[in-house]
């Protein structure tokens, strides 16, 4: 593989802030590529009474204490706020950070959350994702500079334009999901960065499925960063990756079950997916880090992985 990037999303339920902020600021320091943290108003793994942070402010602190990261949520729930009000969080965290910052963007899924909070979870996913189409346009087009005149279903918007622009001349705008009618050709309309999860042979047809979609809409395929999500963790035998996993379950109130997803094994075994996932076009992978957060997972994968992988 000629290039490895790599993040870290770091969960916001069941830890503290002093150990949240301290693990970003190490995974700054060990020189990851970027930083990711969850868009959720309660937990999504066990029980929903732990505690959670939330994604923006989490993010906007991250930015006055880290240096090189770039920093993004995992991604932004596209109905918890009004597209113009995701294009201004974004351009602030822009300016906070010195032009690092990434807007994710996705459809919502989780319905306790928009339940509890009185937030508009719309008839079903297939009305969210239009929703997440119609938002994203808006949000480029902000982002771009453009003024914004626009009357949808959903959302209304008379001459607007924002101030300060991006300090990054294109704010890369990542969107997470692989439903293959919609929201493939949203990424392929307007993302700079899609994140999927999956087996390769799975993401090999949806990453075909996106070609065909940028060849519908007329975009070069290549300008769209392939990003893997993956929960990993790294350790001398794969049975002992795995007894680590079921602990961090076990403290984040949840219970084990296999995945595609899933990661457990060595450096050597983890450097074999990599390649695996390179050779198919996702040269950047995510690994997801429940609290309290696995260290040597995330000092092994960058000082360790890293170097089998990139020649």
């Amino acid at each position: 593989m000629p290039d490895l990037k790599l993040g870290i999303l770091l969960w916001s339920q069941a830890t503290d802030w002093p150990q949240f902020l301290e693990s970003a600021k190490r995974v700054d320091e060990l020189g990851y590529d970027h930083l990711w943290t969850w868009d959720h108003l309660h937990p999504i793994f066990g029980a929903t009474d732990q505690p959670i942070y939330e994604g923006w402010t989490t993010l906007a602190a991250w930015a006055m204490a880290t240096k090189r990261v770039r920093l993004g949520l995992m991604v932004g729930a596209n109905t918890f706020r009004n597209p113009g009000l995701f294009a201004k969080c974004a351009t602030t965290l822009d300016h906070i950070s010195g032009g690092r910052a990434i807007c994710g963007v996705g459809g919502a899924w989780f319905e306790y959350e928009h339940v509890a909070h009185g937030i508009d979870f719309g008839s079903g996913f297939g009305q969210r994702l239009d929703w997440m189409d119609d938002a994203v346009g808006v949000m480029r087009a902000l982002f771009d500079g453009r003024e914004v005149t626009h009357h949808s279903e959903k959302y209304h918007f008379e001459e607007l334009a924002h101030l300060p622009l991006p300090l990054q001349k294109r704010l890369p705008i990542m969107i997470g999901g692989s439903g293959e009618k919609k929201t493939l050709r949203t990424v392929a309309k307007y993302a700079d960065m899609w994140n999927a999860a999956g087996s390769v042979d799975e993401m090999r047809h949806k990453d075909a499925v996106l070609r065909r979609h940028c060849e519908d809409v007329g975009r070069d395929e290549r300008e769209i960063e392939r990003t893997l999500e993956v929960h990993l963790v790294i350790r001398d035998s794969e049975a002992e990756a795995r007894r680590f996993w079921k602990l961090q379950l076990e403290r984040n109130r949840d219970e084990f079950e296999e995945m595609d997803s899933l990661w457990l094994g060595s450096p050597e075994q983890i450097a074999e997916r990599c390649l695996a996932f390179g050779e198919i076009g996702f040269h950047t992978v995510v690994a997801e880090i429940p609290a309290p957060f696995d260290m040597e997972t995330i000092e092994r994968l960058i000082l360790e992985v890293k170097p089998m992988v990139v020649r």
